[in-house]
């Protein structure tokens, strides 16, 4: 378990005691304030009304309990010999620290260095938990769990240790499937999964896993939200929980009362490093699909539409006259080999739904994408100039190396100007603006030279060097075009217009600028 990303198990740690005097004082006070509150209520206020969760989970516990495991996963790495320090638990922060220390110092006597002697092999450990999903011999874990490790074990519940493999394992969404061999004597107890998307804010779950290397521990909470990005990878739709999730529950099960996997614990949100109630669990709804690649073709084949995208604001929004508010994702650019490309996607539309899915934020969509079968044909809704249009697609296949685009936010610096307008000073594309600021010669527009720093322009980020390639999704090539085409949008009434904004090397984006 990581705080929002993984990291080494820690030694459990005793809280000190209070001593005792003082806690009698504190005590005595909580206990007469106490009485002070109950008579005032007594004599004048209404029992407040309490949420009740179940009489027991021990029943779904002792069901569920057996499916869950153990992970230990071992790395051989490289150390020098020779060096004499303290020892310390493999997998602990102070493991770091000293490891750290030595490296810089060469070791006790400071000789730096290869000197202190020729590499030997050295194990590094780490636990972990996770779940058996076919009682063949299938099991679910964190792909941060087993990191490159060429030795694990799954550890059942009683205390059977099995040599594990890997079947498949995804660094996006943090997963790993392995195998074991069942033993001999038994049938190993496998659990379902259920369907995230029904659970609900307020339902009650249990976490079942090895926190900071104890063995099975149950806790229990209620789904605290549902599709929080946590910004640890493209696909992020965590579910959030206040179940009590520690280093070590990484890879374990979060189960609903039918004792079906709706999550897989994953991440805490943690100064401490210990549970503070912010647990975030994969969605067995985005699991699934890639746990059923990982078991047929030991890896993960993501579907790829081939466009670069970002949000659509309230301001984007009035300048799209895109109704019913912010939604959907911009398209700011589409790759010209892509399937957007061939199925007609242009820049400037806004892709509100796909595949019969809507797109509420720019951040559904690549996980949509990414989840829909390669080569399935899907039909494509975009917002074009104020009317939908129906695209259909057929999907390529995001390579390994691909990442989901959104539109590049990166600039140059400031210099003098020419015309004005929004803030901005602009002049038409000359040989010595493109040598100035690097333009490449497929980028074609007017030339931004200034920014008013109090400007809205400045807010929204545009910077001297870039190019504005459309003002309300018309071209402009010269700065009398750019200011003719702002005055008739104030003339209509727009209180924003939106501009296509090039980077030196072509990258482009959509800014909404106020026209107040």
């Amino acid at each position: 378990m990581h705080p929002v990303a993984s990291a080494p198990e820690a030694p459990f740690d005793r809280a000190p005691a209070r001593p005792r005097s003082r806690a009698r004082a504190v005590m005595a006070s909580i206990l007469i304030g106490a009485s002070v509150t109950v008579s005032v209520a007594a004599t004048a206020l209404p029992v407040p009304a309490f949420a009740k969760g179940p009489a027991s989970l021990a029943d779904l516990a002792e069901q569920v309990t057996d499916a869950v495991v153990n992970i230990s996963a071992s790395t051989t790495v490289e150390a020098r010999a020779g060096r004499a320090g303290p020892q310390v638990p493999p997998g602990t922060p102070f493991e770091d620290l000293f490891e750290e220390f030595f490296n810089r110092r060469g070791g006790r006597g400071g000789g730096g260095g290869d000197s202190d002697g020729p590499r030997q092999q050295r194990k590094s450990n780490s636990l972990g938990s996770g779940f058996i999903i076919d009682s063949a011999g299938l099991v679910v874990t964190n792909n941060h769990v087993i990191g490159d490790a060429n030795d694990i074990q799954v550890i059942l519940h009683d205390g059977t240790k099995l040599k594990a493999e890997i079947v498949g394992k995804d660094s996006k969404i943090d997963l790993a499937v392995l195998r074991v061999k069942p033993p001999a004597d038994r049938t190993l107890k496998a659990v379902p999964f259920g369907d995230s998307d029904k659970m609900r804010p307020g339902d009650w779950v249990i976490a079942i896993g090895n926190p900071f290397g104890l063995g099975g521990s149950v806790s229990a909470g209620i789904v605290s939200a549902r599709g929080r990005n946590i910004e640890s990878g493209p696909y992020d739709n965590y579910i959030q929980t206040d179940a009590a999730i520690n280093k070590g529950n990484s890879g374990g099960p979060l189960f609903n009362m039918d004792g079906e996997v709706i999550g897989i614990n994953t991440a805490i949100l943690s100064p401490t490093g210990g549970s503070v109630g912010i647990g975030f669990a994969v969605p067995s709804g985005t699991a699934k699909p890639v746990i059923d690649q990982l078991r047929d073709f030991g890896e993960v084949r993501r579907g790829w539409l081939g466009v670069r995208i970002q949000n659509v604001d309230d301001t984007t929004a009035e300048a799209l006259n895109l109704k019913g508010g912010a939604r959907g994702a911009l398209v700011a650019g589409v790759d010209e080999k892509g399937p957007a490309k061939t199925a007609g996607i242009e820049v400037g539309d806004v892709i509100l739904k796909f595949n019969g899915a809507p797109v509420k934020a720019s951040g559904d969509l690549p996980r949509i994408v990414a989840s829909t079968p390669v080569g399935q044909k899907v039909d494509v809704v975009v917002m074009r100039k104020g009317e939908e249009v129906t695209k259909p697609v057929t999907l390529g296949r995001l390579e390994d190396g691909d990442k989901p685009q959104l539109a590049n936010l990166r600039q140059p610096e400031p210099e003098s100007a020419t015309r004005q307008a929004l803030g901005l000073n602009l002049s038409g594309m000359t040989d010595e603006l493109r040598k100035k600021y690097s333009i490449k010669d497929t980028v074609k527009g007017v030339v931004v030279t200034r920014v008013d720093p109090n400007s809205t322009a400045a807010d929204k980020r545009i910077q001297p060097g870039e190019v504005i390639v459309e003002v309300g999704q018309e071209s402009v090539s010269t700065p009398a075009e750019v200011t003719k085409r702002i005055d008739a949008l104030k003339k209509d009434g727009r209180k924003s217009v939106l501009l296509l904004v090039a980077g030196a090397t072509g990258d482009v984006r959509f800014v909404a600028v106020g026209l107040d």
